[in-house]
């Protein structure tokens, strides 16, 4: 009888009467930071098959590590883009802070639910 055995990619090791997965995860050095985990944690419960596939591949944190990058990343893109569309400007920060504070809150969170709703929690846009 053989020690290891393959099927649909995914290597098997003897271990007793039982094959059981040979799993190496992926050395990632990357943190998967506050994106990465809301979308780990909606993957486990809406999205169940998804999120073993991607656990039994070894391809869980390099996808949530990445998926995080690419949410910071359009988060500062778009606070940058309504900073420019509202006049939201250091000329206005220096002028009147509360106001520039105001606005600023405003921009960050309706950046942040721009960000939850197309790539952490993947709804269609209305």
């Amino acid at each position: 009888m053989e020690n290891k055995m393959k099927n649909n990619s995914i290597e098997y090791v003897l271990s007793g009467d039982y094959y059981i997965p040979d799993l190496k995860l992926p050395n990632e050095e990357r943190t998967i930071g506050k994106y990465g985990r809301m979308h780990r944690d909606y993957l486990k419960e809406h999205k169940p098959i998804r999120f073993n596939d991607l656990v039994l591949e070894g391809q869980l944190w390099t996808y949530l590590a990445d998926l995080d990058e690419q949410a910071q990343s359009r988060l500062q893109m778009i606070i940058r883009q309504m900073q420019e569309a509202e006049s939201v400007t250091e000329e206005l920060k220096a002028k009147d802070q509360m106001a520039w504070v105001r606005a600023m809150n405003s921009i960050q969170n309706r950046a942040g639910e721009i960000i939850l709703r197309e790539l952490i929690y993947g709804e269609d846009v209305v």
